[in-house]
């Protein structure tokens, strides 16, 4: 039987707003009582069940470290002594099953950063303070109305010489830690918007196909964020070359959840209040202040790791 305060949270679900979520940036104080209904729902959550978890992965982290597999050990190196909280997000982006978490963690996570450790090298607030601060990404102050973070890249003014690939995807990678710290965004994830008006033929073939492998990669199981789309808007047609290469490295997962939208943005505003939207994403909302970002997102123009 279901119980009637759990048939007013589901039904709360369907009809939220940008009003019903907390803050993107920072630790979540409470988790509101319909995100908790949302993780019981979509994800097998249950208070038995995250102690539970915790406990059978820990034992396979242990248990899988004992052959020769140097991933398996790295995975033990790196998580055997992190607090319940750190293993917490990565059992929830894989809905509590344990063992592809586990997977997660050595075949996706541990494995992102051995393949590519020229983004992790003296990785930091710091290394990536002026990257943000240019906008690249951009993140929206507000989640949108299903409590996902919204992160923005403008294409426009984007200069491959002075913000490498590279630089950019450290940003992002330093950015997707400090904001799964926040259990609401562990458990609504995020969307990717991304405005390809002014991508020039420069841009085109600046990017390698390797550098569109990398970061496939990264939205794809090598951190513990719950992608819920993609959306690209006002792409040139020759930006189709630059998708095509992009797809042939997705999985049909994410590959359902990418959504080019081009010059005809209705199902986007149907997705997204242009209200909470930067003008340069179509939207009434304020622009988005770089600096602002990096003070929201460690704390003080000082803070590093």
């Amino acid at each position: 039987m279901v119980s009637e305060h759990e048939q007013a949270l589901r039904s709360k679900l369907e009809h939220l707003t940008v009003k019903d979520h907390g803050p993107v940036f920072g630790p979540c104080q409470k988790l509101p009582d319909h995100t908790v209904q949302k993780a019981k729902d979509e994800l097998n959550e249950t208070a038995e069940r995250r102690v539970s978890a915790v406990k059978e992965l820990r034992s396979l982290i242990c248990e899988k470290a004992e052959n020769t597999d140097d991933l398996a050990k790295s995975v033990k190196e790196k998580f055997e002594t992190k607090p319940d909280s750190l293993l917490l997000r990565f059992i929830r982006a894989r809905k509590f099953d344990v063992a592809r978490t586990y997977e997660l963690l050595k075949g996706g996570y541990v494995r992102f950063r051995h393949d590519y450790p020229e983004l992790f090298e003296n990785l930091s607030p710091e290394a990536v303070r002026s990257t943000i601060e240019a906008g690249y990404p951009q993140i929206l102050n507000t989640r949108d109305k299903d409590g996902r973070v919204v992160l923005l890249f403008n294409i426009e003014n984007w200069d491959l010489e002075e913000v490498t690939f590279d630089e950019t995807l450290r940003a992002y990678c330093v950015i997707l830690e400090k904001l799964l710290e926040n259990e609401e965004t562990q458990i609504n994830g995020f969307v990717l918007i991304e405005n390809f008006k002014g991508f020039t033929m420069q841009h085109a073939a600046g990017i390698k196909h390797t550098e569109l492998k990398k970061m496939v990669d990264m939205l794809q199981d090598s951190f513990p964020a719950r992608f819920k789309a993609v959306h690209v808007l006002h792409q040139p047609w020759y930006f189709t070359t630059t998708y095509n290469v992009a797809k042939s490295f997705m999985k049909s997962k994410l590959l359902e959840r990418v959504f080019v939208h081009g010059d005809d943005l209705d199902a986007y505003f149907r997705e997204f209040s242009a209200e909470i939207l930067p003008p340069d994403f179509g939207g009434k909302g304020p622009s988005c202040d770089g600096r602002e970002t990096v003070v929201k997102l460690f704390g003080s123009e000082d803070t590093s790791l």
